[in-house]
């Protein structure tokens, strides 16, 4: 296989997630074109490109937040159901983190953390207290557990939201630009937090703009462009030799990071 097309780790265990053919159209657009990409077990994968490149399209494709035109994708070896029961399991399987937080207003900090392990998951009322608890203490939030989003940061929100989407003890988690609605002091405190899950082996697929967390935490770097998977290889092979004109261009128009 050439090597730019290369969609998972040369050698290793099968992937956790499998995504094979992925077409999506929005009417007679297409925005996401023939996508291959497998995901391994405690892989991180940094999704990087122009925007409009399909990237968060193809990321919330993976938890059925869209629908694929046509393509498979499978999860632990089983495909993603379309609806019902099923699909919420898969989404507390699959966990995501918004660009927007997308934290209930109306709750606490603890109140956020243990709805959906309560309601989804089952669990009793102090199990889902207790591992909230625990989340916000790895988090660095212990101490705002009674606080209402709006009493926080947008960095604190966004670690929040983390924490929250750990609380469904998930396979994998989705990043979609974690950090693109945070003031510059903040997003250091959220990429710390995403560097220590990484390298606490949670599998994760990242669309993100930070350059210094691909190169350095990731294990694999995926280049998009037009709704395409361009170039697909370790950081430091990435951006050494990007590979691809499209990718070269990328580069060249970024800040140093």
């Amino acid at each position: 296989m050439d090597t730019d097309r290369e969609v998972g780790p040369a050698e290793g265990p099968p992937p956790l997630v499998r995504i094979r053919g992925l077409d999506k159209y929005y009417g007679a657009t297409q925005v996401l074109h023939s996508v291959d990409l497998d995901v391994t077990a405690g892989e991180v994968v940094a999704i990087i490109g122009p925007s409009g490149s399909g990237k968060s399209t193809l990321c919330r494709c993976v938890n059925r937040l869209e629908t694929a035109t046509a393509g498979t994708i499978t999860l632990d070896g089983v495909p993603l159901p379309t609806e019902g029961r099923e699909l919420s399991r898969l989404r507390a399987e699959v966990g995501m983190v918004f660009q927007s937080f997308n934290l209930f207003a109306h709750l606490t900090v603890v109140q956020n953390l243990m709805l959906a392990p309560v309601k989804v998951r089952g669990i009793s009322l102090e199990d889902a207290r207790e591992r909230a608890y625990r989340l916000l203490e790895r988090v660095g939030l212990a101490d705002k557990a009674y606080a209402y989003p709006r009493q926080l940061s947008g960095g604190q929100k966004q670690r929040v939201a983390i924490a929250r989407a750990l609380a469904m003890e998930p396979k994998v988690l989705l990043f979609d630009e974690p950090t693109s609605a945070l003031d510059p002091e903040m997003v250091q405190e959220v990429l710390a937090v995403m560097t220590e899950l990484a390298r606490d082996g949670m599998t994760m697929i990242v669309v993100t703009h930070e350059m210094g967390f691909a190169r350095q935490v990731a294990d694999r770097v995926v280049f998009m462009d037009d709704g395409r998977i361009l170039r697909i290889a370790p950081p430091a092979e990435f951006f050494a030799s990007p590979g691809h004109p499209r990718a070269e261009c990328f580069l060249s128009s970024l800040p140093a990071q």
